[in-house]
Formats: structure tokens, sequence, C-alpha cells
């Protein structure tokens, strides 16, 4: 009898017991000890099961989303830092607080186009002789002195003397002076020094992603480099014997591998820097060679290969290389067969082959790590509520995952099926704004109900 005895293969004869008790091996040695090796464990002992008892203790071992998704969460960690030009820092996330060296603004400044004028000679319709001109950048003005004006440009430090600003449009210049019909207010149109930001605020926290606004800020106070987390290198591999590489002819009975292309895609979105592998082989041979490379990266993932097919080896290759198992099939809906492992610091993804069931995996389990590991300070994107514009039933025990494109209604966000929930059909996710998380215990939705949505590469 041979050590490799698929599991599922009924056994007779005198070696029944060792053979069995080797499948619970195997499937313990791949990481499965709770799903299914309670099954094999009771049929090495030669129980019996019914199929209520099969489904039930072969459920018993398996993760929820939650679960799987905090498993994953507690296994990765933001990684080292590095110092990038402000100009490549959009989108990265800050490794270490900022906190402001000088006052914003660093001086009184005009908040508009005017005149610098004193308020006391404006208490009533006045007319002010302009004795000078103040613009951004320039050489300063004279000081104001009563009966006088200075012409004044925006951001320029208003002269001495002045303790307001008159705009252009509330006044009218003519031979040299300047008319003012209305009283003007003390502190008009000016910005004073640190009324912004006084010196030594934390202007932007530790784990901010930048965005044009926090790049505005460090900006303004001078720094040309800023230190942010490090991008995860990501390994992209498909496998498969019936795949092509783009260009390659499609003969009959194959597909072109759309997976890697896709994955890296939203790889790169998620703030990733991807590296394809090509695809590998349904061989071990294959498998093993693209698998050790991709175990040098920070984040490996893989599509097919991990369910229960003949040629399905991904977990085997992996286990085959030391990658320590957490777990194997989740309960979820796509995308149950979805497997997790660790060696060393590289976090090893195997994901199904479907292309919608790829996608949606990456985005529920792999897009949180990624997040994690560029230091975001929330790896899970926050869900929104949305209303269901029509009923949804499901089955119970797997959290299911509806894609649904997103309108603005009255009440908020209103959430209707894209189309076929098939995990065959691509357009619907195409055409999807979000994905709507239907619990594992309930089975029906009414519509109007609202349920949380999280919304795609936004």
């Amino acid at each position: 009898m041979s050590d490799n005895v698929p599991y599922g293969l009924k056994v007779r004869g005198a070696d029944e017991g060792a053979a069995r008790r080797r499948v619970v091996e195997s499937l313990e040695a791949v990481g499965l000890a709770g799903f299914g090796a309670r099954r094999a464990r009771r049929l090495s002992r030669g129980g019996k099961m019914t199929g209520r008892q099969t489904l039930r203790e072969e459920r018993t071992g398996m993760l929820t989303f939650e679960e799987a998704r905090e498993a994953i969460l507690a296994r990765v960690s933001p990684l080292g830092t590095e110092a990038v030009p402000l100009a490549d820092a959009a989108g990265r996330v800050l490794a270490g607080e900022v906190r402001s060296p000088w006052d914003l603004p660093p001086w009184d400044n005009s908040a508009m186009d005017g005149y610098a004028v004193r308020a006391d000679d404006c208490r009533g319709s006045a007319t002010l002789r302009i004795s000078g001109y103040m613009a951004a950048g320039g050489p300063d003005a004279p000081k104001v002195t009563p009966g006088c004006a200075v012409k004044i440009m925006t951001g320029s430090p208003v002269p001495e003397g002045c303790d307001a600003v008159v705009p252009f449009e509330d006044a009218e210049e003519r031979d040299g002076s300047v008319h003012v019909p209305a009283p003007v207010t003390p502190r008009a149109h000016i910005r004073f020094r640190a009324e912004d930001i006084p010196a030594g605020t934390v202007v932007v926290p530790e784990g901010t992603v930048l965005r044009p606004p926090e790049i505005s800020m460090l900006a303004s106070f001078g720094l040309a480099t800023v230190s942010v987390y490090r991008r995860p290198r990501v390994a992209v591999l498909s496998t498969g014997d019936e795949l092509v590489e783009l260009g390659e002819p499609l003969d009959h009975g194959k597909i072109v591998n759309s997976n890697s292309h896709a994955l890296a895609a939203a790889v790169a979105e998620a703030g990733g820097v991807p590296t394809l592998l090509g695809i590998a082989r349904d061989d071990r041979e294959s498998l093993r060679s693209k698998l050790s490379a991709g175990t040098s990266a920070d984040v490996l993932v893989t599509s097919a290969g991990v369910s229960a097919g003949d040629r399905d080896f991904v977990r085997d290759a992996l286990a085959e290389l030391g990658v320590t198992p957490v777990f194997w099939k989740v309960l979820i809906k796509p995308g149950g067969p979805t497997a997790f492992g660790v060696r060393g610091g590289t976090a090893v993804f195997a994901l199904p082959g479907n292309p919608v069931s790829s996608l949606i995996t990456f985005e529920i389990f792999v897009r949180p790590a990624i997040r994690k590991m560029t230091g975001h300070s929330c790896p899970v994107k926050p869900a929104v509520k949305a209303i269901l514009a029509e009923s949804v039933k499901k089955k119970s025990g797997k959290t299911h995952f509806f894609r649904v494109t997103i309108e603005t209604g009255e009440e908020g966000y209103v959430a209707r099926t894209s189309g076929d929930q098939n995990t065959g059909i691509l357009r619907s996710l195409v055409l999807a704004d979000g994905i709507a998380v239907l619990p594992a215990e309930r089975t029906a939705f009414a519509a109007g109900e609202k349920v949380d949505v999280l919304l795609l590469y936004r």
C-alpha cells in the first residue's frame, strides 16, 4: 500500500487501519487538523459517519470569514521604513509623526489683494493716501501711518501699523488715493501668525496615508524627504496546464492567464510591489521551482491548485518548502478553498483559480494584509451601510459576498445586484462597485434592509 493515499480513497484489507492513519498524518502535515482530520480518525478506528455528521464535523474545523482574517492579520506586521522624496510619497504610509518646526503662517499676512489700513482711520467713509506697495515675496513696505494705506497682495506680510486689509473690490482707487466707503473692522482679512499651526504641533501622525493635503503640509515645512513604511514585495503565481500567456496561441482547451495580471493590478492598487512569476504547471517540480522563488518575497500569492482535485498540488508543494499552514478552506462563498500559511517572514496565500473567487478572496484577505504591512493604522477598509434594492436568499453556514452596484438614494447608499452571482461570471464583478457581506447565519435578506458593503477599488 502506497503512503500517498489520497483523502477519500476507500482502503480495504489488512493495511486498512495503517493506511487511514497515514491519511490523518498527511492531512495534519498540510494544516488540515480539524477539517477532514476528524472524519479520517473516525474511519481509521472503523467507525462510520452519516451525511449530516460528515457536514457538521468537517465544518467544525473550518474558520469563519472573520476568524480567517484575524488569523492572517495576527501573523503580519508593518515592514521596515525607508526615506523617499516627497514627490514620490503620495499614497505611502508615514513612519513616525511629523511636528511643525515653525509657526504656520510664520508671520501675519494678508488674506486678500487689497489695501493695508489702520481701522481707526476707517470708522466711517474715508479717503487714504497710498504710501507704498507690498508684493508677496517682495521687500517690506513702509509703516502704515495715520491717513495712509499700503497696496498689498495676498500672502504678503502686513506692514507695521496695519491692523486690517480692505479688499480691492470694497474700495476705489483714484489719483494716488483709495476711497473706503464703509467702516472697517480691526483684524479683517488678516491671517495671523500661528493661527493655523503653532510650532511643535503634531501635523501628520504616524500611520497616516499621505494624500495631497498631507503632502502640502509637509512641503509647507520644507521636508524634501519623508520616512515611510516599505511597500511589500508580492510574488504572483498562476498554476495550471491549461494556461497560456498573453500573445501565445489559444489552442482548444487552453485559457489565457488572466489571474496573474488581475492580481498584480490588485497588489499595486493595494500598495504592494508585484512581481509576476509566470505559470507553474501541474507537476511537483514546476510548482516547487516557482514557489521556491516566490518565498523570497514578503508575500506570495498563488491562484488555483488548492481545491481537492487530482492535480491540485499547491498545498503539498508549499508544505515541502517549509510553509507552515495556518488554515485551508474558509466558510465563505465564493472562495471557500483558500489557504494561508507562513514561511519565515513570508505570508503565503493560495487562492482559488476562478477569476471571480481569486479577486474576491484577494479583496477580503490579501488586501488587509498588504495594508497592515505598509503601516496602515486601519488595515481593514471600513464597510459602508447600503439598502438592498431587492431581496436576496442564500444557504446558511457561509458568509456570502454578493456583487453589487451602488447608487445614492434619498436615505443613503442603495445596493443592487450587478448580475449573475455564479463564480464563472466575471462580468458581474466588472460591473460591481462593491461586495455586500451577507452573514453566515442568515438565509434571507429583504428589500429595504441595510447590509455592509465593501467598496471596491476606492
